[in-house]
């Protein structure tokens, strides 16, 4: 069974230069919890997920910081104060960049199931020869998937 024959492929994508508050109405909208960033060809530039906001708003703690010479003092934030300092901030700051594990649509579900469960994704890009985000496949689509297949064979 390969990618293609189960991937979702309208996918909701952010440009880089969507605000975090702009992705972060999507996730509530679309009822997700992570997309690809990609350019106005499509081209996967990041990937960003709910976590990935919320660790970008946690409030910040009181700290000092110590610079061989130099000291400074980071103020304390709470939640309200850091939501108004980043959701202008454009998302692929906040994104992850490097190390992007993809598919391709010829992949098959075996190799999907070992990189879901290995490194805990939620989704993963699918992509084109180009880099070219076509789709998108879920753990949940996946089990739906084998669950169809488990039922087919009864």
């Amino acid at each position: 069974m390969k990618v293609k024959e189960f991937m979702l492929e309208n996918v909701i994508k952010a440009s880089p230069n969507s605000t975090i508050k702009e992705v972060m109405e999507i996730f509530v909208v679309r009822k997700i919890g992570g997309l690809p960033i990609c350019d106005s060809d499509g081209t996967l530039l990041g990937v960003v997920s709910d976590g990935d906001i919320l660790r970008a708003i946690k409030p910040i703690d009181r700290k000092i910081y110590s610079f061989l010479f130099y000291m400074e003092y980071l103020e304390a934030r709470d939640l309200k104060e850091r939501l108004e300092d980043i959701t202008e901030t454009a998302i692929i700051n906040i994104a992850k960049k490097k190390g992007i594990v993809t598919v391709s649509p010829d992949d098959d579900i075996e190799s999907v199931v070992t990189l879901l469960s290995k490194h805990h994704f939620k989704k993963l890009p699918v992509i084109d020869e180009n880099n070219r985000v076509i789709g998108v496949i879920s753990r949940g689509d996946v089990l739906r998937k084998i669950q169809a297949s488990i039922l087919n064979k009864l």
